[in-house]
């Protein structure tokens, strides 16, 4: 691997399975290691599993990445302890099986699959602009194709409409939701804003990929089954990537030298892929940095 020695690393979601392994390679490599955990107890099990000699290259910030307090209070620490963070990677998330919204009325797919990333890509400008940082969106393909069971038909692209949107609290909302749609947009409103967000970034030599590490066998999957199939739930993960993987797929778009430069990109597992047209549309990419930055202001 790559020697990251005398870098500053940023790893969200650091306490879950391939958080953990991403966290765990970029201290190997001789990574600091920053994270922010809501749970106590998965914070401790983080350190327990990162070991005495490397521990002192941990550094887990306490928040809740889906409240803005806590993420702006989190990004403001990052700033203030390190002049320059030269790889970040936003691999928190969740899927919610239900309508759930945040203390500031956001949706929570929205809150923590889209906000948190959102929120320290462009609250740590800064330290990763200094450090020409490689920025990576852990994304997932549900964006292209929102069907549960694909069994036989077209892909059924997840929807990004900001036309009569004026707060990020009106997407996604109680009356007719779908958790698997909302799971889907979030993840399309992170691969939107990171184009825009990679053109802002690129005089800076700053790099921005989204990436489908693939089909994981981690928590969230097993909300994702389908009611009718949850009896084979084991069988299913069997058929699935480990963590492992998963997190190797994200440290190549992080770390690989061959990767070095390009940015603006969406990946599937390791090949350059397409994402839906909305995700491209130079006036929604807009419409969504402002409300994003709307939300961040107040």
């Amino acid at each position: 691997m790559t020697d990251l020695t005398r870098h500053t690393a940023v790893v969200t979601g650091a306490t879950g399975g391939m958080g953990q392994i991403i966290a765990a390679a970029l201290l190997d490599a001789g990574a600091h290691v920053v994270t922010i955990a809501r749970n106590p107890a998965r914070a401790d099990a983080l350190r327990a599993r990162v070991g005495q000699d490397r521990r002192h290259r941990l550094d887990i910030i306490a928040g809740d990445l889906s409240r803005r307090e806590d993420l702006r209070t989190a990004a403001q620490i990052i700033e203030d302890r390190y002049e320059q963070i030269h790889i970040l990677v936003n691999n928190a998330g969740a899927h919610f099986p239900d309508h759930r919204v945040s203390p500031e009325g956001i949706e929570m797919h929205i809150a923590l699959d889209y906000l948190a990333a959102y929120g320290l890509m462009t609250r740590l400008d800064t330290p990763l602009r200094r450090g020409r940082a490689r920025i990576v969106n852990v994304a997932s393909d549900t964006l292209n194709d929102t069907r549960r069971v694909k069994l036989a038909g077209r892909p059924r692209p997840a929807t990004l409409d900001l036309t009569h949107v004026d707060s990020l609290a009106d997407l996604n909302p109680r009356d007719g939701f779908v958790a698997f749609e909302a799971y889907a947009r979030a993840k399309l409103m992170t691969v939107t804003a990171g184009y825009a967000l990679a053109r802002s970034f690129a005089p800076d030599g700053v790099t921005l990929n989204a990436v489908h590490p693939g089909i994981v066998a981690t928590d969230i999957i097993d909300d994702l089954v389908p009611a009718p199939l949850r009896p084979f739930g084991g069988i299913i993960r069997r058929t699935m990537l480990t963590p492992a993987d998963g997190a190797g797929t994200a440290l190549r778009i992080a770390i690989d030298p061959r990767i070095e430069g390009v940015t603006g990109r969406y990946f599937n597992q390791g090949t350059a892929a397409a994402t839906p047209a909305i995700s491209h549309d130079l006036a929604t990419q807009q419409k969504l940095l402002t409300l994003s930055e709307t939300y961040y202001a107040q």
